[in-house]
Parts: structure tokens; sequence; C-alpha cells
């Protein structure tokens, strides 16, 4: 089979010939892969950054958000069966905490985890994939178009759910509503694909929402806010010590500009006893002079929570997969408007290197269903 990998450390690129892998284990799922979305974090490994190849290899295959068509399942196998669409979770635990013996990898506390296509593991850019059963997550047929999203939008669901649990854990009134998001003024910071997710699994909570970035209004980033009812802020005419006064104090903020100045600079923005999860990851050669004392006294003085959230369990992949359905029952077709550009594995090279200014999300198209 044909397989997309990098030599970690560099900036090459290759389509190889693998052997089709084979399920060796009764509880093993069998796919054909159909799509797979390309990332900020593939970028940096296709450019030398951050990878890791399996153990006495030189090769790393990329890719770590599938989407793709059961063809083979093993006997002990009852989650999915042949011709279901599935998408599988990235991290596999070190076997030795208690958090990865529970299949909660995104919370290990050894360190010691793997990634698919990122860490140790080879990833999913390849005609077939093996796994276990329980890293697999079921797609339902009517989010077809839309289903290679599942992974980044895992990642927003566990960052919204850490953020609101913590808030319903230390806010004396929380508990007096089920949704703590309702009507509750949110900021997202960074409007790709992360960022827009973000937004839309606010404004399905009912939430108040504005999406901040640099671009101009009338692109597609900002368009497609509008369109689930967020509202445009353009940071380059409104700065971070403004938003507060202008719009309002944010009860809740979502980084995930990758941008370090800018993610403390919103503190600013940040409403007392607000809560401000972190999702974007610096650049590894990011320099950022912060005014440490002023955001240590701004944080204690308004009694705010500041956390980071990375990676996902399969709970927050289901979450994902049911606001999905929900989405796309609330705005028909509009989610398949992420999908920007779409590239053939051939083209894998090019479309890891560079990308266009008006690009959202670019897959990976493997097979058509």
């Amino acid at each position: 089979m044909n397989a997309i990998v990098i030599t970690p450390g560099t900036s090459t690129v290759r389509v190889v010939q693998r052997p089709d892998p084979v399920i060796a284990r009764p509880d093993e799922v069998k796919v054909r892969t159909l799509q797979v979305g390309i990332c900020g974090t593939d970028r940096e490994e296709a450019s030398g950054g951050r990878a890791e190849a399996p153990e006495g290899r030189t090769e790393l295959v990329l890719g770590h958000e599938i989407l793709g068509e059961v063809v083979e399942t093993g006997s002990a196998v009852t989650r999915v069966r042949p011709g279901d669409l599935a998408v599988f979770t990235v991290r596999r635990g070190c076997g030795r905490c208690l958090p990865c013996a529970m299949n909660r990898s995104d919370m290990c506390l050894t360190g010691e985890f793997r990634e698919r296509g990122i860490r140790g593991l080879d990833g999913f850019q390849a005609e077939y994939v093996v796994d276990r059963e329980e890293y697999v997550v079921r797609i339902p047929g009517e989010i077809a178009a839309i289903g290679v999203l599942t992974e980044p939008l895992s990642i927003v669901e566990k960052a919204i759910d850490e953020a609101v649990r913590i808030q319903f854990a230390r806010l004396p009134a929380a508990s007096a509503t089920p949704d703590w998001l309702h009507g509750r003024r949110c900021l997202v910071a960074g409007l790709g694909p992360i960022g827009l997710l973000a937004a839309m699994v606010l404004v399905l909570r009912g939430a108040e929402v504005h999406g901040l970035d640099i671009v101009d209004p009338d692109t597609p980033r900002p368009r497609w806010l509008e369109h689930i009812g967020g509202s445009y802020v353009d940071g380059r005419t409104l700065p971070a010590e403004e938003i507060a006064t202008k719009l309002g104090p944010m009860e809740l903020l979502f980084e995930s500009t990758g941008a370090p100045r800018l993610a403390f600079n919103l503190l600013e923005a940040l409403a007392l006893n607000g809560v401000y999860v972190l999702t974007g990851i610096p650049a590894g050669h990011c320099v950022a002079q912060l005014p440490a004392c002023d955001l240590a006294r701004d944080l204690v003085l308004d009694n705010q929570v500041m956390i980071g959230s990375v990676n996902a369990a399969r709970g927050h992949f289901q979450l994902a997969v049911d606001d999905l359905v929900l989405a796309q029952l609330r705005w028909p077709g509009h989610l398949e408007r992420l999908i920007t550009d779409r590239f053939s594995p051939e083209d894998a090279p090019d479309a890891l290197h560079r990308h266009s200014a008006d690009e959202i999300k670019a897959v990976i198209e493997w097979y058509a269903r």
C-alpha cells in the first residue's frame, strides 16, 4: 500500500510502499482510509520539527486526523462492523500509570505515551490502518462529509469541558444551571480550524461568542464565524487591552493562536472569576517578553484560572461526533466549508510545505466512498 512518510528532523516528505497491515488480534479493527486532515503539527513535523519515528526505524508515517471505512474486524469486536465509518484516537498509553490504564492517556502521568503519526507510532496517512477496538469511534453516515473534523473537534471538546468543570467546582452559583456556558460572554483567539470549531461548540451551548484574528473581515474565516452567529474581532484595530472596555469582560477565553505574547496579553480581557484555556502550541524557536508581575497580580486579585489542554480521550471524540451531528442539523452544509483544500497523496509534499492564505482545513483524500 501507499503511505506518506517523513524522516524526522528533516523536511523530506515521500510517498512510499508499505505492506498492508493485517488483523493479528481478536480486538483489532482494519479501516480503509478515506481522508486524513493536515494540521499545524503535521506541517511542523514535515519541516523538521518535533517528531519521533517508531523504535528501530528512521521514517514515520504522518497523520493523526483520520476518517476511514471499516473493512474487517477481529472476532471480539462489537463497536463497529464492516461498512461503518470510523476514526481512531491518537495517543497510546504508557502502560505504567493509572490514567493510561483507564484509557485516559491524554492525562498520562509519566510522559512516556506514544502518539500515532507524531511520537513513536506510525500515523494514518496510508491506504489501510489497523488498531484496537478501544481506540475506535464510529461515525454516523449523516456526517460522512465532515467526519474528518472529529479529531480536531475532540481537542476543543476536552478543553471546553475542562474549563466548565473547573468553574462548576469553584463558583458557588454555577450549579444553579445545568449549562454554565449559556449566555456567557466568550472570546476565541485564533480562527484556524480549532478556533472556529471552538466557536461552534460555544454557540451550540448558547454562549455569546466573539472570535479574534488578524485577517480582513470579508475573508472566509470571519464569514464562517458570522454565519453561525459569532462576532468577528479584528485584532489589528482592537488591541487586547481594549477588548474588555469595548466588548465587555470575557467569562471564558479560548486560545488557539500559539502566540504566547498575545495569549498572555489577553488576560486583560478576562472577567473576574473567569477561566482561560490555552490550546495553541508556540513554535520551538519562539521568544516572548511578558510583564510577569502584572500578569501574576491580575490572576490572583481577579480570582482567575488559566489552564493548558492537549490531546483528548475517547469520550471527547464521542462528544465531537455528537456536536458534529447537531451542527450539521443546525447549519446544513456549512461545516463542509471548513474543508477548503483537498489533495491527493501524491501532492502531499506540496500540501505539507505550503498553504494558501484562505486555507482553513486541508485534507489528503485517499479513497472516495
